[in-house]
Formats: structure tokens, sequence, C-alpha cells
């Protein structure tokens, strides 16, 4: 894994991540990681002092992370919320929608290819964790 990507301007968080599981037993952290397939909701309770949540993503065809970052957003988390694992450059627009602001890929992105995919498209079609105004609200009449 490559060093994280971080979209956000606060301190970098430097507890490693517990399993969610370890997390539950212990609940002292503040730093946690989502495997594929666990429920981000056992972490609902917890939100208000979870400063890092990583949600690992095995195989770029897994969506299931972006289940997870919907879910935390939606119910409040303001902390760091990063994508790790099989990370693409393809994918990081759709991953900032649903809240992601963090990326640690197993392989590195290219900067300029990055800031290319996170801008490519100015008008957006569905409403989101990232608070873009879809397209279809900006009509008119």
């Amino acid at each position: 894994m490559v060093d994280a990507i971080r979209l956000r301007d606060d301190e970098v968080h430097e507890e490693p991540a517990v399993s969610l599981d370890s997390f539950l037993d212990q609940s002292n952290a503040t730093a946690v990681r989502i495997e594929a397939g666990e429920d981000a909701r056992a972490l609902l309770p917890f939100l208000d002092r979870l400063s890092l949540i990583e949600v690992d993503f095995p195989v770029f065809g897994d969506g299931r992370g972006y289940s997870s970052a919907q879910i935390l957003r939606e119910a409040g988390y303001a902390g760091e919320l990063r994508a790790s694992g099989d990370v693409l450059v393809d994918q990081l627009a759709y991953m900032r929608r649903c809240g992601f602001d963090a990326f640690a890929p197993d392989s590195p992105i290219d900067p300029d290819d990055m800031e290319t995919a996170l801008n490519r498209y100015e008008h957006v079609y569905q409403a989101t964790s990232d608070q873009r105004t879809p397209i279809w609200r900006h009509r008119h009449g």
C-alpha cells in the first residue's frame, strides 16, 4: 500500500486502525477498519469519538464499501473516511460522492490523473453524501 491521499486539511490521524471486532471488544480506539462484508452500522453508536474509519476494497469490483461510506456519512460521521485496497483512479469520483475523503490505494495513483478524475464532471445526477446539487434540481420552469 502507498501513502494515503487525503482531501482533508485537518490533522493526519497517526493511530493505526484496529479491526471492527477488536474495536467492539475494546471500544477505546479512535480508528477502525471495516473489511468487505462487515456491517458499518455496528459503528453508529461510536461515531462521535472516531477520527478515522478505513473501508477495505479487496477488489475493484466489490462495491460494498460504497454502501458503508454512505451509511456512515448519512448517520453524521464527520471524521476521515478512507478507502483502502484495490482503489483505482476510475473509482475516485464515485467514492468521493459517497463520502470518502482519503484514499490508501494498493498501487500509486498519478496526482494529475486523480485531479482529472475528481473534476471530470461538472454536474451529477444523484443526490448523495458530497452535497452536490443534482442537475435535475437546476431545471427551471
